[in-house]
């Protein structure tokens, strides 16, 4: 849902955020229109047709797929200076959904406008094209990992390409299950079993610390 009247694209460059960007992307975000988002806010379903980009000035938003029972797996979260729905520039459905996981602040850019951006700006293309690569190998990785590892080993992927040992760790249980393709409460048991062998620390609720190497199977 909107929080505000959407902004005129002559109105963008005092949008706060916008000066944060490349260059290459404030000139794109010049071209859109930015509209505020409350947090939990579907963007993008997946299946849809669409030919919108999202450019993120401020707060996240998550990429994901869910299956007929309802159980989600997270392809990424994105931040400030970062877009998605590029994926369907080419006209086809959306590959994936996109909601808000925190409260957001976007400028969309309809597909005619981001041409228009290449044509002025032809170097942005191969900036989106590395984009695309990067994020289809990412999907292909987190494809194998399902494939081949079981959940244990996923998770510990997950742990430690999010901490460092020592480190806090910042995910719920729930986050964590969306990631991994599995339940939370296959989550919550594994990183019980976890703290019980010494690797996790339980901070504060809902926040673990990282003590050392996991081991390579649980």
């Amino acid at each position: 849902m909107d929080i505000h009247a959407n902004t005129p694209s002559n109105a963008l460059p005092a949008e706060p955020g916008i000066n944060e960007l490349p260059p290459s992307l404030r000139a794109l975000a010049a071209a859109g229109i930015a509209r505020s988002y409350r947090r939990g806010t579907v963007l993008i379903e997946e299946g849809s047709q669409g030919d919108s980009l999202y450019l993120i000035l401020s707060g996240s938003l998550r990429a994901y797929a869910c299956d007929a029972r309802g159980r989600e797996i997270t392809y990424g979260v994105y931040g400030p200076g970062e877009y998605v729905g590029e994926m369907s520039l080419d006209g086809g459905p959306r590959s994936a959904s996109v909601i808000t996981e925190a409260a957001a602040r976007c400028v969309i850019v309809p597909r005619t406008s981001l041409l228009a951006h290449i044509s002025a700006h032809p170097e942005f293309a191969l900036e989106l094209l590395t984009k695309v690569i990067r994020r289809a190998r990412a999907a292909t990785l987190s494809t194998k990992q399902l494939a081949l590892n079981d959940v244990y080993g996923r998770l510990k992927t997950l742990l430690q390409q999010e901490t460092q040992i020592g480190e806090e760790l910042a995910l719920t249980h729930q986050a964590m299950a969306q990631r991994l393709g599995c339940s939370r409460e296959m989550v919550s048991k594994l990183i019980k079993d976890l703290e019980a062998g010494q690797y996790l620390l339980r901070v504060t609720n809902g926040r673990y610390r990282r003590l050392k190497d996991l081991p390579a199977r649980w």
